[in-house]
């Protein structure tokens, strides 16, 4: 495409939004025609970056549509999405223009599939959702667990999540409209499965796990991540006949487990009061987040378990930060992936794994992220 710029950052001046500007200015190779885009030229200004400024605004779709018109692939960080984020797509879609994000929520991925699938696919465009923490670390380890387990056969893969982090303001403002949108999502979901062709002939289950205890305690973890992967098992066919896919979150003590899962329910609780669901916000404000100090402490950990046709296959996927350095890193390489690499021929509203698949896992373990088998 005749386009001049081959990436557009949309939302840099937010907290995950700068960093994603400071790892894209690191990691894009010499030539790379990018730029930044926002609604506040002077917030902009103060990243120190040497790329060219471009104004819009979530809330004008007009502008919205200039931006997808002058770009081959547009990253956004602004959220949450459900209340900003259709525009964008709308735009990408109708401009042909590949489009990448960080939502963690499901309603928003739903209602996207149903209003834009098929003018995104009509047009070329790959919609990705979920190319940050949420969903990228585990959506690419099944695909890469998946590709060493025999073809052909029922599989089924366990994901269990290790991980030390604090969010910040931004991560609190999704949770919360996540957590206060119950309703709203289990409608979105509704009409996704009446819209949503199955996979002929195959067999897909993927959901949070249940209750289990494997040497320590795993937790049901209920998040986008299980929705994003079972699309994945839906759209290519080397997940199997029967593909099975569960989620969890470990920790080592009951006492631990307890207390996480009774923080879960009262968190799900207070959102949905909106005197108390604005306390929690007030905590901490968009744009606030862990220190550089923090992060460098954050690491997360995912082993995979696998099993099919009479083999089993252990993996594990890590990184640092999960939340902010690694998801900068995620969103960053998804968008230069797109703009560069020679990715699966398919268009619509895609998954990381079906959208760039092995060709983004390459990039992500250059970069420093661990895709290992373990003993």
């Amino acid at each position: 495409m005749d386009r001049p710029y081959d990436i557009v950052l949309f939302g840099a001046s937010g907290f995950t939004g700068a960093l994603t500007a400071a790892y894209l200015a690191r990691a894009a190779a010499p030539g790379t025609r990018w730029a930044l885009a926002g609604r506040d030229r002077a917030k902009l200004g103060r990243l120190g970056l040497d790329v060219p400024i471009l104004i819009a605004d979530a809330t004008d779709p007009a502008s919205l549509a200039e931006l997808a018109r002058r770009t081959r692939v547009l990253a956004t960080t602004v959220g949450p999405y459900v209340r900003y984020g259709e525009p964008l797509v709308a735009a990408c879609a109708e401009a042909g223009t590949h489009y990448v994000d960080l939502t963690g929520e499901p309603e928003f991925v739903d209602r996207m599939y149903v209003r834009y699938h098929d003018l995104a696919a009509a047009n070329g465009a790959k919609i990705v959702h979920a190319c940050g923490f949420d969903s990228i670390p585990y959506d690419l380890g099944v695909l890469d667990i998946v590709t060493r387990l025999p073809e052909g056969v029922p599989l089924t893969v366990s994901g269990f999540l290790r991980t030390s982090m604090r969010p910040s303001g931004g991560t609190l403002a999704t949770a919360l409209t996540i957590a206060g949108r119950a309703r709203q999502a289990a409608e979105a979901a509704s009409r996704r499965r009446a819209a949503e062709p199955g996979p002929k002939g195959r067999k897909v289950s993927s959901a949070p796990g249940g209750l289990r205890y494997v040497g320590g305690w795993a937790l049901p973890m209920p998040t986008l991540d299980p929705k994003i992967v079972g699309y994945s098992a839906r759209l290519l066919d080397r997940y199997g006949p029967d593909f099975t896919y569960r989620q969890h979150y470990a920790v080592r003590t009951l006492p631990q487990a307890l207390r996480t899962a009774a923080g879960a329910g009262a968190f799900a609780t207070l959102a949905m009061i909106p005197p108390a669901r604005d306390w929690l916000q007030s905590r901490l404000r968009p744009g606030e987040g862990p220190s550089p100090e923090r992060r460098a402490r954050s690491w997360f950990k995912i082993t995979f378990l696998g099993e099919g046709g009479g083999e089993r296959v252990v993996t594990e996927v890590g990184g640092g930060d999960p939340g902010y350095d690694e998801t900068a890193k995620m969103l960053g390489e998804s968008a230069l992936c797109l703009a560069f690499d020679e990715v699966p021929d398919r268009a619509g509203q895609l998954t990381p794994a079906s959208a760039m698949g092995r060709p983004l896992i390459d990039r992500l373990r250059r970069a420093g992220i661990t895709f290992a088998v373990k003993p």
